[in-house]
C-alpha cells in the first residue's frame, strides 16, 4: 500500500508531535529510535516542500529578467519570515 502524499501542514503538525514525544523521556529507545528516523525523514521533506515554494516565490517576483530574493519582513518584529 502506498502513502499518499500528505500537505507541508500535516507533515509539520507530525513532526512537531514527535518532538512531543520524544521530549517526553516515556518512549522505550527502541520507540524513541523509530519517532527519530521518522522526524528526520519528515523534517526532509518539509525542507524540500519550503525550497519548492521559495523557489517558485522567486519566479514569481522576477523583475526585469533579474530575480529579486528580496526577504520577507514581518512589520510587526522587524524580522524576516
Amino acid at each position: 500500500m502506498t502513502k499518499e502524499k500528505q500537505s507541508f501542514e500535516d507533515d509539520l503538525k507530525r513532526l512537531q508531535k514527535i518532538v512531543e514525544e520524544l521530549s517526553s523521556g516515556k518512549l522505550t529507545l527502541q520507540e524513541a529510535l523509530k519517532k527519530y528516523e521518522e522526524g528526520i525523514k519528515l523534517s526532509k521533506e518539509c525542507s524540500q516542500a519550503l525550497e519548492e515554494a521559495q523557489q517558485k516565490v522567486e519566479i514569481l517576483i522576477k523583475k526585469d529578467g533579474k530575480s529579486s530574493t528580496d526577504s520577507f519582513i514581518d512589520e510587526d518584529t522587524g524580522e524576516d519570515k
